[in-house]
């Protein structure tokens, strides 16, 4: 009996790091997983923003960081500066620093759709990638005489079925954002 499980969990990995990936793209509001991927230079070593500092979004406009350690503010400041996928130019004022989230333009939002559809083309290749696998090592447990064809045509079936499973939650996910993102 050939199990198809791990080949499951990967497929819902790989649309997990989708999901991920919205939540960091900008629709005009601001949220602290804006600033999720952000690597801060702190105490000789690169860390995650979130555990040098605490990030809230008091405002729909605005981002408020207060590093834990006040000597890391100049870091933070630079880190989120130069992290030219956000665009967002932060001030601070000594111990706290507040990052004003510009409303999107037209053009900017029809710029982050077109990255949405590159991000659902990548979640895309990483689901073919995982059916590839569990067809190919299917094929191969066949060959090596472990399993009988009807086993390898059965394996087919339930990887197609996962794949259009996973295909109808990409598609929805992305339409739902996609909305999020052109609604002004």
């Amino acid at each position: 009996m050939f199990d198809t499980k791990p080949y499951a969990d990967k497929m819902n990995q790989a649309f997990a790091h989708f999901e991920d990936d919205l939540k960091k793209v900008r629709t005009g509001r601001a949220h602290p997983g804006m600033l999720e991927g952000v690597m801060v230079e702190a105490y000789g070593a690169k860390m995650p923003l979130n555990q040098v500092a605490n990030i809230l979004a008091p405002e729909p406009q605005l981002l408020q960081v207060t590093p834990f350690d006040p000597t890391t503010l100049k870091s933070v400041v630079s880190a989120i500066r130069d992290d030219q996928t956000l665009g967002f130019n932060p001030s601070d004022d000594g111990r706290i620093v507040r990052i004003p989230v510009p409303a999107l333009t037209t053009e900017r939002r029809q710029q982050i759709a077109k990255q949405l559809g590159e991000k659902v083309e990548d979640c895309r290749i990483a689901l073919r990638n995982v059916r590839h696998d569990a067809l190919k090592a299917a094929k191969k447990s066949k060959d090596d005489k472990e399993i009988p064809e009807n086993e390898v045509q059965r394996v087919e079936r339930v990887v197609d079925d996962l794949m259009k499973d996973m295909q109808t939650k990409l598609e929805t996910a992305a339409k739902t954002k996609e909305t999020e993102i052109m609604t002004i």
